[in-house]
């Protein structure tokens, strides 16, 4: 198996019939999806998607791809191929069309209805090309087929990219359950049809490679809901992601069959909601689906609420509850339904919001303790499966972080794919397929690109190192006023400490070693501003270091007259 190496340098020029592959996001990480392949000078994107922000990532509100090396070739770029409609697939679409705003998007019916509505917010009108499976397109050099793959969302699509160099089959997030609820199982016809004519690169979802067997039917869902529904005694709170059309379909079907009324809480589920009721992908009875406005008119027992914050994001409807910060106050037997999976990284915060909300008397189901959700990851068995139908002559694991690309890669070592024809690579690695073999060639810029309000890019890692400093350790601000000729105190030191721990009455033990520092510098002839703030951050730092064990973040302020 190949994997990249930390030296590897810029890619060489891509040789003449060659398909390059480069990962920009979703290899090491699960989120940020996005690959680029290139032939003949012209470039077609699959997914764009963002990653959400972890603890250590505070004030963030959405990390990007890098799209550095796309941004001096735009005009090059044939269109963004986007799998399905979860926001790790499409959430940075807006961002790169801002760079340029007519490249064509490609996707389903639902696909393209919710980044629309999306693009809507951002006012960016896009092109966009509606397919279906069993279509074919050509884009560019790019003859693309596209294949219905079973997954959390209708509509989710596979493609296989055909090229002189050969075929490549992305299969974007996909499983393989048998009794879907919208009866649209994956298409594994036409992937043992690519098999027989040649799978050169398949890049496969790696997101369950660790879990054994298969993934539970989506079916086995709606039993232990209605026995939820069964024994709620008041409200019925349901948290999801806002685009998993399928598990609120069974919260729909669930409310109506106990008399319940529901009402959509959040932005983008109303939004998204209203999508999926429009196009035909949620049915929805008649007068079941009411106004949150209207819920105070119902008793407790005929309401349930469908909002977002299954992840535990901060500012998500449920933590908002779970934090007395909604209008929407818990109370005493009340239920909650959290109807998702834990995405690696955002454990903590989801067992903040389930205490949270069971201080408040809430009965808390979650996977942990109820079968209300199943993954649309395919799993280990389903894996070992489709590898044995493809039978692929490269392997490139894809969505995963580290330990899922590589319990994926070994799986398909296990069905006969040669190692040395298996790629672990990692966002930003450059894959080459050349004569049949995919190798690593090199490696391009793919770091986070940060979203904080309506600020892109601007924030860097050392600003959210600051950011973490001051979140676990404070600040302590010193201000002193020299004269500008001699260095010499004049005013102050005033110190004054925030979020450190420390009482500003403290800080006078210090004032004495600040003026020390002072008097030597005035002696040595040292008058300029920053070497004194210098003095300030070495003198103080180390008295708190000494004495409280803390290392807050060091002010200082020199005023010079």
């Amino acid at each position: 198996m190949s994997h990249p190496h930390p030296e590897l340098g810029p890619p060489p020029t891509l040789p003449k019939g060659g398909l390059r592959v480069t990962p920009l996001g979703g290899l090491g990480e699960i989120g940020r999806n996005m690959t680029v392949f290139e032939y003949g000078g012209r470039l077609l994107i699959v997914d764009c998607g963002v990653l959400f922000p972890e603890e250590e990532q505070p004030g963030i509100d959405l990390i990007l791809p890098d799209f550095t090396t796309l941004r001096d070739r735009l005009d090059d770029i044939d269109g963004i191929v986007l799998t399905h409609g979860h926001e790790d697939h499409i959430g940075a679409v807006p961002y790169l069309l801002r760079e340029k705003q007519d490249i064509p998007l490609i996707g389903s019916k639902l696909t393209l209805a919710l980044i629309e509505a999306k693009l809507q917010e951002h006012r960016i009108r896009p092109y966009t090309l509606e397919v279906k499976e069993g279509m074919r397109e050509r884009i560019g050099p790019f003859e693309c087929e596209f294949v219905a793959v079973n997954h959390s969302i209708p509509d989710a699509l596979a493609v296989a990219i055909r090229t002189p160099a050969g075929m490549v089959v992305h299969t974007g997030d996909f499983k393989m359950d048998q009794l879907p609820l919208d009866g649209r199982l994956t298409d594994l016809a036409s992937f043992v049809r690519f098999g027989e004519e040649g799978i050169d690169l398949l890049l496969t979802d790696s997101t369950n490679a660790e879990v054994p067997g298969f993934v539970p039917h989506e079916r086995d869902i709606s039993k232990a809901l209605l026995g939820v529904f069964a024994r709620a005694e008041r409200r019925i709170i349901v948290a999801s992601f806002a685009s998993h059309v399928h598990r609120i379909q069974q919260i729909l079907d669930a409310a109506h069959e106990y008399g319940r009324r529901v009402a959509f809480v959040g932005r983008s589920m109303v939004r998204n909601m209203g999508i999926a009721r429009d196009l035909g992908y949620l049915r929805v009875p008649p007068g079941l689906v009411v106004d949150v406005k209207t819920l105070d008119d119902l008793p407790d027992e005929q309401v349930v609420l469908v909002c977002t914050g299954s992840q535990g994001e901060p500012m998500a409807a449920l933590s908002r509850m779970a934090n007395r910060d909604h209008q929407i106050r818990i109370v005493p037997g009340d239920t909650v339904i959290l109807a998702s999976s834990l995405i690696p990284g955002n454990e903590n915060a989801v067992y903040r919001v389930i205490n949270g909300l069971t201080r408040w008397g809430a009965n808390v189901v979650h996977k942990g303790n109820a079968k209300v959700h199943v993954s649309g990851h395919a799993s280990a068995g389903e894996l070992l499966y489709f590898y044995n139908l493809c039978k692929p002559r490269n392997l490139m694991p894809v969505h995963g972080e580290w330990r899922h690309l590589r319990a994926n890669a070994e799986l398909g070592a296990l069905t006969g794919v040669p190692k040395d024809r298996i790629v672990i690579a990692e966002d930003g690695v450059v894959v080459d397929l050349v004569d049949g073999v995919a190798k690593i060639v090199g490696k391009v810029q793919a770091g986070y690109v940060y979203v904080d309000g309506l600020s892109v890019g601007d924030i860097t890692e050392a600003s959210l190192k600051d950011r973490r400093i001051l979140g676990d350790e404070g600040i302590v601000n010193v201000f002193v006023v020299v004269d500008s000729t001699t260095g010499k105190i004049v005013g102050g030191p005033h110190v004054q400490a925030r979020g450190s721990g420390i009482d500003d009455a403290a800080f006078s033990a210090v004032i004495p070693k600040i003026e020390e520092s002072f008097a030597k510098a005035a002696q040595d002839g040292v008058a300029e501003s920053h070497q004194l703030q210098q003095l300030i951050r070495r003198a103080v730092g180390k008295w708190v270091s000494d004495n409280y064990r803390r290392r807050p973040m060091i002010l200082p302020v020199v005023v010079e007259v």
